[in-house]
């Protein structure tokens, strides 16, 4: 045997490149297909770990529209077993394409409106079954909501579906089985001036649910606002995030308690130049102005990009493209950006293998690494592109994971091996065995979350610095308001003092 010792250097050359390019930017996994265009996703909350996410599309696994359906295409991914399985859900009579999704208090998962604007539908993880909910007072698409710190879900605009305008706020009590029309908190201070008009201008609200049951309003518009939920509602001005632009479809995350990361986005939802800008936006007195400082400009600009906070406090901007234009792939941008709060610098990372743009998603794992996913699923009846040129071009059933760099260095993960109760209240404690020293660990919570269209209004990340530490067991204060830890399923993580996050185990929040 013969060997060409030019070739062998070249790829041992090659086997290093790699090797120090996954530790410095991240690595990416193969494909994972799926039997359906995952516009939407959720983790199911399971303890200890949360290892299942849930994900779904329309009335048909790659198209949307077709009247009034009624049923929604689902898959199940196991991300550790790598397990896949579908259903249709029909026993709802509620096509969920383009809806509000917020996880309750308990677990459960609401989905609100879109293609049949009125209806809403119930997800139990516990027996993993989905029933009817009441009707909205308002028909919406293409709305968002949020949890409140008691436990009530809050939601506005979606003039996408359901008629145009007079979108006006209302908020669902899961104690009452209710939704409450709150005629005072009028939709009209967040629209945006968008090139479509009424049926795009109050779409995809960034909403943060705050204390005292408060809702700050973030954008996508250059105004931000406070929205009050007791009474008839009520809204007040919290000031202008950006004098220039709106960021419809931008990115937003709260990565630590009251701070608000935002990027990208473009002027009107569609057949606009996507935005590189990037502000952070700071809360703290409900129904004060927001603090905001214009951050650097990421190296791309990106709309329908998506977002998610790491465990580290660090947030990842996967996807979008240059050139806000549904159902296309114009100008995509392969590579992720992390942003560090620390140090307020973009760092580019490992490219995807496909492009996620519109009706795509991006959503943390219990394990510290990222499911980035979806893009396409056109109208069953455009104008614009076919059905048989939308599934050759744009559609994309399928994901990647991708590990973030803090996983790709080597160094050792902490590892949590017990947890005194899975269950908390705010201002309450966490009593957190670990295997190996707790010296130089911190710890911090994030939400377990949900998503679509660019907006995951479920994650937040709540840092926690041991209370008392004893050898491997630490015990964690959590802080007092509900409306900094809002009830409902988070995940647990130890970072070390290397910056390497555990596998999370999952905690509930109770009110």
């Amino acid at each position: 045997m013969t060997y060409d010792k030019k070739a062998v250097m070249l790829n041992l050359l090659i086997s290093i490149l790699i090797r120090c390019v996954s530790a410095q930017g991240g690595s990416w996994s193969p494909v994972i297909n799926f039997p359906i265009i995952p516009v939407a996703a959720y983790i199911v909350p399971e303890y200890p770990e949360s290892h299942r996410m849930m994900v779904f599309s329309a009335y048909s696994a790659n198209a949307y529209g077709g009247g009034n359906n009624g049923f929604t295409q689902f898959a199940e991914f196991d991300y550790r077993s790598r397990a896949m399985s579908t259903r249709q859900v029909a026993e709802t009579h509620h096509d969920m394409f383009c809806p509000g999704i917020s996880s309750l208090a308990d677990g459960r998962l609401i989905i609100t409106g879109g293609s049949n604007a009125e209806r809403t539908s119930i997800y139990d993880p516990s027996t993993n079954t989905f029933k009817s909910g009441v009707n909205m007072q308002r028909a919406r698409g293409y709305h968002s909501s949020t949890i409140l710190s008691n436990g009530k879900v809050f939601t506005i605009g979606g003039s996408w579906s359901g008629g145009y305008g007079n979108k006006t706020g209302e908020f669902y009590d899961p104690s009452t089985d209710l939704w409450i029309l709150l005629p005072g908190a009028h939709v009209e201070p967040i629209l945006t001036n968008d090139r479509e008009g009424a049926f795009r201008e109050d779409n995809h609200a960034w909403l943060y649910g705050w204390r005292d049951g408060s809702v700050f309003q973030a954008g996508p518009s250059k105004a931000m606002n406070w929205y009050f939920t007791d009474g008839n509602g009520s809204v007040t001005p919290a000031g202008i995030r950006d004098d220039v632009n709106d960021a419809m479809c931008g990115v937003n995350v709260m990565y630590d308690i009251g701070k608000i990361f935002s990027a990208g986005g473009a002027q009107s939802y569609d057949r606009a130049p996507g935005l590189s800008i990037a502000h952070l936006i700071s809360i703290d007195e409900v129904g004060a102005p927001a603090q905001v400082e214009r951050l650097p400009d990421m190296k791309y600009a990106r709309a329908f990009a998506n977002a998610v906070v790491l465990p580290d406090g660090k947030v990842l901007v996967t996807g979008g493209q240059g050139w806000a234009q549904g159902f296309t792939d114009l100008n995509p941008v392969f590579a992720p950006e992390l942003f560090d709060p620390a140090t307020k610098t973009f760092t580019e990372l490992a490219p995807e293998a496909i492009p996620r743009n519109y009706h795509s998603i991006s959503i943390l794992l219990a394990d510290g690494t990222v499911f980035s996913g979806g893009g396409g699923l056109c109208s069953d009846n455009s104008t614009v592109i076919s059905l048989e040129k939308c599934h050759a071009t744009v559609d994309h059933p399928n994901g990647q994971i991708f590990t973030p760099p803090y996983l790709t260095t080597g160094a050792p993960r902490p590892v949590i091996s017990k947890l005194a109760s899975a269950t908390t209240r705010p201002g309450g404690e966490l009593r957190v065995t670990l295997q190996g020293t707790a010296q130089g660990v911190t710890f911090s919570l994030i939400r377990i979350g949900s998503v679509t269209h660019s907006i995951n209004t479920d994650q937040r990340r709540v840092p926690l610095s041991p209370e008392s530490t004893n050898g491997v067991e630490v015990v964690l204060r959590l802080p007092a308001d509900s409306g900094v830890v809002l009830p409902g399923a988070w995940y647990l993580f130890a970072v070390s003092a290397q910056g390497v996050p555990s596998v999370a185990k999952t905690v509930f929040v109770q009110l």
